[in-house]
């Protein structure tokens, strides 16, 4: 999107870089990164990335700002996961946005697709970063990092957010079988960066009011703070049983406390879009009981998505994707839903989910194989008495109907990526 470092970028492109890109991430990182990393990094004026920071910033504060939406979303937390401590707000969030056509005409708008107060992948993405700097030899003048960050800045705000104060033989970042995630390059970079210990979440134990982990010496320490990467869905889905009980007031902090998960998430996305908080940014959508038994689908219709007359079971709806909401990486985000479809999905169940405009993204990254979709996220930091910061983006290409893996599969010149800007 800023042709002259396009044109520069590809034209000295080769294998032989991108080989090394890999090499570092693998050997900075410990272990081998498997999931995929894109030839390419994008640049964009720095101007887009803070109206979507901006955007997402400003989206979230009203949210908090809506007692009767946290009220709701806090009656939507699934039975045994309301956990008690709950902080005044989350120290982790993320904005995902797509570029799409302006229907006024005047080019390329970010659209949101979800927030999410949930941590992602803030230490490898610094490293990916610096890795495609050296594997590329990128010009002088090229900035990544938000809200004027400084690289030394931006690990000094992280590491506050992670440890809030406590020693690091207290503080540990648990996940559900972290040795066998994708995002394991991410826990051992944290874990390298700031001498905390990386545990299986269903290794905690209890002793007392406190919970322990085992330290890498042979003993065992309480924990003081859990900086959390434990996904709430994964544990649901995977029936996880927990040595301890996550609703009881055990004397530990949470370095995204899991409520915020639910609480600032898709659920949001249809009171993001009704008074007293509409925003141009957010496509219209509905909970999926209101769409077939309530005003969902004439609310979405006057707000201009065409929404077929017919009901009959084979009716498609090409302009709505129908999306679970506590769920994670787009698992079971479904394309042109049929009535029989959403009919198909119980009763009980159907306030679980929602259906939003789908939103096609512009396709603005000039590739060897094409012009290519970006989508960015933007990483908020929210220390513990501090504000939220606007910290780094993250970039997904990709040619297929999502960003995901799943479907962009045997392509080159896509995957996860980063963003840079002149300063």
């Amino acid at each position: 999107m800023i042709p002259e470092l396009r044109e520069r970028f590809n034209r000295n492109f080769s294998p032989e870089r991108y080989a090394a890109l890999r090499e570092l991430l693998d050997s900075r990182c410990g272990v081998p990164v498997e999931f995929r990393v894109a030839e390419t990094p994008v640049f964009v004026p720095r101007a887009l990335l803070d109206q979507m920071a901006g955007a997402g910033a400003e989206l979230t504060r009203s949210l908090m700002s809506n007692p009767p939406y946290l009220a709701s979303a806090r009656k939507a937390i699934p039975k045994g996961y309301l956990v008690a401590g709950e902080t005044t707000h989350p120290n982790f969030l993320t904005a995902d946005f797509a570029l799409a056509a302006d229907p006024g005409g005047s080019g390329l708008q970010p659209r949101l697709v979800e927030l999410q107060a949930f941590p992602s992948v803030f230490a490898y993405q610094a490293l990916l970063c610096e890795g495609y700097r050296i594997a590329f030899d990128l010009p002088e003048g090229l900035g990544c990092f938000l809200s004027g960050l400084t690289e030394e800045g931006y690990w000094n705000l992280l590491g506050k957010t992670i440890l809030g104060g406590y020693s690091p033989r207290n503080v540990v970042l648990t996940e559900i079988d972290p040795e066998n995630q994708k995002t394991r390059p991410d826990f051992e970079i944290t874990a390298q960066k700031f001498g905390i210990g990386v545990e299986d979440i269903s290794q905690l134990f209890a002793i007392g009011n406190k919970l322990h982990h085992h330290t890498g010496d042979g003993w065992m320490a309480p924990v003081r703070r859990i900086y959390n990467r434990a996904i709430a869905d994964e544990l649901i889905s995977r029936r996880v049983r927990l040595p301890f009980d996550l609703t009881h007031p055990w004397t530990v902090e949470w370095a995204g406390h899991p409520n915020w998960y639910f609480l600032i998430s898709k659920f949001s996305i249809p009171w993001l879009t009704r008074p007293p908080f509409p925003h141009p940014a957010v496509p219209p959508a509905v909970f999926l009981d209101e769409f077939l038994d309530g005003p969902g689908r004439s609310q979405l219709e006057a707000q201009g998505v065409p929404v077929p007359a017919n009901t009959g079971p084979d009716t498609t709806y090409t302009e709505l994707l129908l999306k679970p909401l506590f769920s994670f990486a787009g698992k079971g985000i479904q394309f042109d839903p049929t009535q029989g479809d959403l009919e198909e999905i119980h009763p009980a169940q159907r306030s679980s989910y929602l259906l939003q405009q789908r939103l096609r993204f512009e396709p603005t990254i000039e590739t060897p194989h094409g012009l290519t979709q970006a989508e960015f996220r933007i990483l908020y930091l929210w220390p513990d008495g501090g504000a939220l910061t606007p910290a780094l983006s993250l970039v997904r290409l990709g040619r297929g109907k999502m960003m995901g893996v799943d479907h962009n599969k045997n392509q080159e010149w896509v995957g996860a990526s980063a963003a840079f800007f002149p300063l």
